[in-house]
């Protein structure tokens, strides 16, 4: 069994190729081509923590993936990152553990920013002149570097909840990518007369109103991946022209739709497509300007599956990782 660090799957997967590896994946799930087990989802909200359990087999594939990752939102504060986690590879011919990705969380990042990617690239205006960064921690980060790979920048408006956490979102953004980052006094700011909307926050409450949103938006919510995170209004789901989840069973039970269906705004047969169905052209995405659209992002096993098999790949071909006995 291989052991691989942090550090050497970083060295291991990019965003481009992380983006192109989730796109499959999703095509894979739109086609009936994954399993996926149930999700198990351990809520410590006295610790201001959550943890998630995900994998997926890709029809086809060597390995199976099993990924165990969780937040705890006041680490920072301990001088520790927000992520955690880690991912188990298996053979899918014969169970036996290939390898051990102690990924602390950078799988979970960089799918998470792919599928935003993703979500941009079929839903969202191009080109686009405003962008709102709702949340300003480590999957702001990679939401915008992964957006970069697929639209080009323009004006960023971000919001925290702690506004020296916006002002070193914004200046280290402006370092690395050279966009044009500010600081919004508040959501609503951030929000009005911005062509793309995301929200990468751990909010029990929601901070997106529908009135805020200009003719033309587009949305991609990722936060709310447990029933009791909401980072969307339920009227911003009825107010959309077009809904899309990238998997309608976890979204109706942990995502934004699960409060839209609670609420009686939406059902199930008001959402558009799986994120899939937009990567494989079986639904065409935004059709026209005006449109205001939604991506509500949970996270699916496949993601998980088809990055990690991806770190496994890159790294064996580098020679990096070493051997623990089984």
């Amino acid at each position: 069994m291989l052991l691989l660090s942090e550090e050497e799957i970083r060295r291991s997967v990019s965003s481009k190729e992380a983006l192109e590896a989730v796109a499959e994946a999703f095509a894979a799930l739109a086609r009936g081509e994954a399993r996926l087990p149930g999700v198990i989802y351990l809520d410590l909200q006295e610790f201001d923590g959550d943890v998630h359990v995900k994998g997926a087999h890709l029809r086809g594939a060597s390995h199976f993936a099993i990924k165990v990752a969780g937040g705890w939102y006041d680490n920072p504060s301990r001088g520790l990152p927000v992520g955690t986690g880690l991912v188990l590879v298996f053979s899918a011919e014969t169970g036996a553990p290939a390898a051990l990705l102690l990924d602390n969380g950078y799988l979970t990042d960089i799918r998470t920013g792919a599928a935003g990617a993703l979500a941009a690239r079929h839903l969202a205006r191009d080109p686009l002149a405003k962008v709102a960064m709702i949340g300003a921690g480590l999957e702001a980060r990679f939401q915008l570097r992964a957006l970069a790979d697929v639209r080009a920048l323009p004006r960023i408006e971000a919001w925290s909840r702690d506004p020296a956490n916006a002002r070193r979102f914004a200046e280290e953004m402006r370092a690395e990518l050279g966009a044009d980052v500010e600081v919004a006094p508040d959501v609503e700011s951030a929000v009005r007369e911005a062509d793309l909307v995301v929200t990468a926050t751990p909010a029990r409450e929601a901070l997106v109103r529908a009135d805020w949103l200009s003719p033309g938006a587009h949305v991609t919510a990722l936060g709310s991946d447990g029933p009791a995170k909401q980072e969307l209004d339920v009227d911003v789901l009825a107010r959309a022209d077009l809904v899309v989840v990238d998997d309608l069973e976890q979204a109706a039970e942990k995502g934004e739709l699960h409060h839209a269906l609670e609420a009686g705004a939406l059902t199930r047969d008001d959402v558009a497509a799986q994120l899939g169905d937009l990567v494989t052209g079986d639904h065409p995405g935004r059709t026209g300007g005006g449109q205001i659209t939604v991506a509500d992002l949970t996270g699916v096993g496949v993601q998980d599956a088809a990055v990690a098999a991806l770190a496994l790949e890159r790294a064996e071909a580098a020679g990096l990782g070493r051997d623990l006995p089984t």
